[in-house]
C-alpha cells in the first residue's frame, strides 16, 4: 500500500483554513482580474468544443454552489480561491461566454489540455492554446476599449489589475510524456525541453505586457509525478512518486524563477513574481483519486465520488481536490516564505 505522501502539498488544512475563513467583504483589492492556464483553472471554456477535455458532467462540481460548470475538481479551483481572497464577490467568468457587462472585472480564458507549446494536447481535440489565450485577450481589452470609450484610461485601468497564469503542465503530461502522440521525448533532452518551454512562455509573457499586464502572477510546476494517472502509467519502484517526472518538473521550475528574475529587470514598470506549488499534505490525506476514472484521468461521467473530499489531494487522476487547492491559493496569495512566492505574493502584488 502506498503511503500519503508527506513531501506533497504541507500545511494544507490548518493554513486554509484559518486564511480562507475570512473573504474580504467590502470592494475588491483591484479592479479586474484575468486568468490564463490549463485544466487547473478551466471553469467552462471548454464546454462547447470538441474534445474529451471537458468537466461538464457530474461528479465535477459535487461541491460547488453553482454545480456542474466544467470545472475540473469537487469545488473551487485555484482562480476561483484567489478571486474570492482579492475581494471579488462573483466568480470570473469564462471567455467562452463572457458578456460586456462582465468583462471590466476580469475574464477567465483557461483551456484544459493547453499548453505552452500550440501541439500541446492535440490528440484530445480542441483547445484553446496559450497563444490563442493571448489572441483571446487582445479582443477582450479592445471591447472593453470601445465599452469605456477611452484608450488611455483602459491602459491605465489595466495596469492596477491582477494576472495569474497557471500552465505548463499539459506540456509534460499531454506531450512531452507521450512518445507516441508527440516528438518532443525524441528531439529534446529533459533539459532541452525546459530551456525551449520558458523561452516560448518568455515571449507570450512579454506579448501580455505589451497588452497591458503589470502584476503577473507565474505559477510553477507541481509535482506531476505524483499525480494518480502519472503514477498509473510510469510506476513508482516502491517510491511515492514517479522521480523522473518530479525531476523534470523541478528542472522546468529552477529555469522558470529566473525568467521571471529577467522579465522585471526587463520591465521596471512590470511586477512579475514566482508562485511555488510543490508544497507538502496533512497526514490523514491520501493521494486519490476521489471519484473513478477513466484511462485518461478523468471522472469516469456519474460515477459517486469518495463521501469526504477532503481527505484526497487529487480529485480524478490529474486535477487537484478544493481542499488542496485551497492550500495552493492560500499560500500564493500570502505566502508563509519566500520558498512559496518570490519576490512578491499576490496580496503585496496588489499594493504596488
Amino acid at each position: 500500500m502506498t503511503p500519503p505522501l508527506s513531501l506533497l502539498f504541507s500545511v494544507l488544512i490548518v493554513v486554509t483554513m484559518t486564511q480562507l475563513v475570512t473573504f474580504v467583504v467590502s470592494q475588491p483589492q483591484v479592479p479586474c482580474y484575468f486568468i490564463f492556464g490549463d485544466a487547473l483553472v478551466d471553469n467552462g471554456n471548454n464546454n462547447a468544443l470538441p474534445t474529451v477535455s471537458k468537466a461538464n458532467y457530474q461528479p465535477y462540481g459535487i461541491d460547488f454552489p453553482q454545480g456542474v460548470t466544467g470545472r475540473f475538481t469537487n469545488g473551487r479551483t485555484i482562480a476561483d480561491i484567489i478571486g474570492q481572497l482579492l475581494g471579488f464577490d462573483n466568480f470570473i467568468p469564462p471567455f467562452a461566454n463572457v458578456s460586456n457587462q462582465e468583462i471590466n472585472i476580469g475574464v477567465n480564458y483557461g483551456s484544459a489540455g493547453a499548453g505552452i507549446r500550440d501541439e500541446t494536447g492535440r490528440h484530445l481535440g480542441d483547445r484553446f492554446t496559450f497563444n490563442k489565450q493571448i489572441l483571446n485577450h487582445a479582443t477582450i481589452i479592445a471591447r472593453l476599449s470601445l465599452l469605456q470609450r477611452n484608450k488611455t484610461f483602459t491602459q491605465e485601468y489595466l495596469k492596477k489589475c491582477i494576472y495569474v497564469s497557471i500552465i505548463g503542465s499539459d506540456d509534460y503530461i499531454n506531450n512531452y510524456l507521450m512518445p507516441n502522440n508527440y516528438p518532443t521525448s525524441r528531439i529534446y533532452t529533459v533539459d532541452q525541453y525546459a530551456t525551449a518551454l520558458v523561452r516560448q512562455y518568455s515571449q507570450q509573457l512579454t506579448a501580455l505586457y505589451k497588452l497591458g499586464a503589470r502584476k503577473i502572477a507565474v505559477f510553477g510546476l507541481g509535482p506531476l509525478g505524483c499525480t494518480p494517472t502519472e503514477i498509473a502509467r510510469f510506476g513508482t519502484g516502491g517510491k511515492p512518486c514517479v522521480d523522473s517526472i518530479n525531476n523534470a518538473s523541478s528542472v522546468y521550475n529552477a529555469k522558470l524563477k529566473p525568467l521571471v528574475d529577467e522579465l522585471n529587470s526587463n520591465f521596471p514598470d512590470a511586477r512579475f513574481t514566482f508562485i511555488n506549488v510543490t508544497i507538502s499534505p496533512s497526514a490523514s490525506q491520501q493521494v486519490g483519486p476521489c471519484c473513478q476514472v477513466r484511462e485518461d484521468g478523468q471522472c469516469i461521467p456519474n460515477s459517486i465520488p469518495c463521501p469526504d473530499r477532503n481527505l484526497t489531494i487529487f480529485y480524478d487522476g490529474l486535477h487537484p481536490t478544493e481542499i488542496t487547492n485551497m492550500g495552493i491559493a492560500s499560500r500564493s496569495y500570502n505566502a508563509p516564505s519566500p520558498m512559496d512566492a518570490s519576490p512578491y505574493d499576490i496580496s503585496s502584488l496588489v499594493q504596488l
